[in-house]
Order: C-alpha cells, then sequence, then structure tokens
C-alpha cells in the first residue's frame, strides 16, 4: 500500500500567508504586539486572533450595549499570553458592566427615551417636580430599609414628563438589583388578549409578581369589561394583599378615572378598581409644559 505523507512544508506555508495577510488588521497587528510572542507561535492562533480582533473592532465602533455585534454579547473575546501559547476567554466589556443594571428593568412598549432616564436628568424648574424627586427619593430610601411604602400615581397633562420620572426612579432601584416592569397599559390589555393562547400566563404572573411595576398612562386604553375585571383587578387585588409597590401614570386624577372604570353603570366595580389604586399609591399631580414639543 502506498503511503501518504502530509505536506507539513506546504502547511507551514499557508499559515505564514494567512498571518501575513492578518497583520493588515490594525486590530489583529495591535493583539499581537500585546502578547508578544514568536512569530511561529502566533500563526498558529491566527484564525482565533483575527476573531479577537474583529470584537475589539465592533468594540471600538459601539453605539451602545443594544447594538452589540459580539458573538456574545456585552462581552468582548480578548487573548492573553501563557507560558508556551495563548488563552482565549470572554470578558465583560465596560458598557456592559455600566448598562448591566438595565437587565433588572422590563419594559413593555415605552418610548426608548425613558431606558436612559436618570434623576440627575430631570428637569427641575418648578416645584411640582422638586415635591415629586423628594417623593421618590423618599421611596427609595424607605424601601432599601426593607419597608413597605407606597408607590405613586403621577398624572397631569400630556408630555410633562410622568413616565420619564417614573422610569428614572425604578432605573436608579434597578443599580441596586430590585427588578421592576414599565408597560403602557392600553398595549398590555391588547397584548395580553392576543396572546391568550401563547404567553399570557407568564407575562401575567410577571405583573402580579414583579417588585415594582409601573402601569403607564393608565385610563387611555379602550376598557371592557373583561380587561377590568380580570386583568386590571386582580392585578391591583395581588399587589395590594402582597404589599408590592405599583405606580401609575395618567392624564386622569384618580376621581376623574373613576368614571372611565365605571362600565354599564356598574359603579361598585370602579370603587373596587379605585380602592386598590389608594391602597397601592399615593396620587401626585404634575402639570407642567409639554416638553415632547
Amino acid at each position: 500500500m502506498e503511503k501518504i505523507n502530509i505536506d507539513s512544508k506546504s502547511s507551514s506555508i499557508d499559515l505564514k500567508v494567512n498571518f501575513k495577510k492578518a497583520l493588515e488588521n490594525k486590530y489583529f497587528t495591535k493583539i499581537c504586539k500585546s502578547i508578544d510572542l514568536p512569530q511561529d507561535i502566533l500563526m498558529k492562533y491566527t484564525s482565533s486572533i483575527m476573531e479577537s480582533a474583529k470584537e475589539f473592532e465592533n468594540c471600538s465602533n459601539c453605539k451602545g450595549l443594544e447594538s452589540c455585534k459580539n458573538s456574545v454579547k456585552g462581552n468582548l473575546l480578548k487573548a492573553e499570553k501563557l507560558e508556551r501559547g495563548i488563552s482565549f476567554s470572554f470578558v465583560e466589556c465596560s458598557k456592559y458592566t455600566n448598562e448591566k443594571y438595565r437587565e433588572n428593568v422590563t419594559y413593555y412598549d415605552l418610548p426608548l427615551r425613558v431606558k436612559d432616564a436618570k434623576i440627575k436628568d430631570v428637569y427641575t424648574d418648578d416645584k411640582a417636580r422638586t415635591l415629586i424627586i423628594k417623593k421618590m427619593k423618599k421611596f427609595q430610601d424607605d424601601y432599601l430599609k426593607g419597608e413597605h411604602p407606597k408607590g405613586i400615581y403621577l398624572y397631569g397633562n400630556f408630555g410633562s414628563g410622568k413616565s420619564y420620572l417614573i422610569a428614572a426612579l425604578f432605573n436608579e432601584l434597578a443599580k441596586k438589583n430590585i427588578k421592576s416592569i414599565m408597560v403602557h397599559t392600553p398595549e398590555l390589555l391588547r397584548s395580553i388578549k392576543d396572546s391568550f393562547d401563547k404567553d399570557y400566563s407568564d407575562r401575567f404572573d410577571g405583573l402580579l409578581n414583579t417588585p415594582l411595576l409601573l402601569l403607564d398612562d393608565i385610563g387611555a386604553e379602550y376598557l371592557t369589561p373583561w380587561a377590568r375585571d380580570e386583568v386590571i383587578e386582580p392585578i391591583l387585588q395581588y399587589r395590594m394583599d402582597q404589599e408590592l409597590p405599583t405606580f401609575f401614570t395618567s392624564n386622569y386624577s384618580v376621581s376623574e378615572i373613576e368614571k372611565h372604570f365605571t362600565l354599564n353603570d356598574d359603579k361598585m366595580k370602579a370603587k373596587r378598581i379605585i380602592e386598590r389604586i389608594n391602597q397601592v399609591s399615593e396620587p401626585i399631580e404634575l402639570i407642567g409644559k409639554n416638553r415632547r414639543i
């Protein structure tokens, strides 16, 4: 039988050619210099070093964690020198470390701007906002002490920044590893109905049990007896029983929204909703100029 020989010389030439071509990439070259090993060793890791180089290039053009193009989101494939070779491992990038708290907040159908909401960026050009910020600070302090403070029912005119304010509070608490859900109420009722045979149970359980919940823009939804009695009322009842803080934003005061929940002249069921809103939150009015214009 004829013996087949592996052409090691040809393989060596291919390694050199590929390595030389890879050196045209500035990120590849930079990694090689930082590792500081002989070229004959570096060549054996050409493909892996190139993967690392591509991830470094992605990071250099990073526009934020959500647009991360790396193989493991928020991580970077890093090459490290060993005594006789190179090891590769994933390390968290600085943006992931700084923004990791975002994983503690779930947003359902809210504007992108609220995801970046920060207390320090809140306008303080009127007394109403100063009061609300003080209330939010007190809530945060009391909650972190293990107390069971009420949430806030923040109501006022359109575009006054109600959602942004509550989002800023939730984002701040997320840094303390407190989980929360912020949901646009009109879209919630629509999506729950559409997903009734799919993930209805999981989403509903999340709303019941999340440590902090915001029902955003309540009163703007198309309300039906089913939505009122089978979705909103059970959520509020459970959270009231479990002393879980619940937040609301609305264009209507609590007394005004009672009319919204009065369907078919059923005032008793509307009053049940209002009683529970009052049990889980404290009403605060915010009247200010429309900041979305």
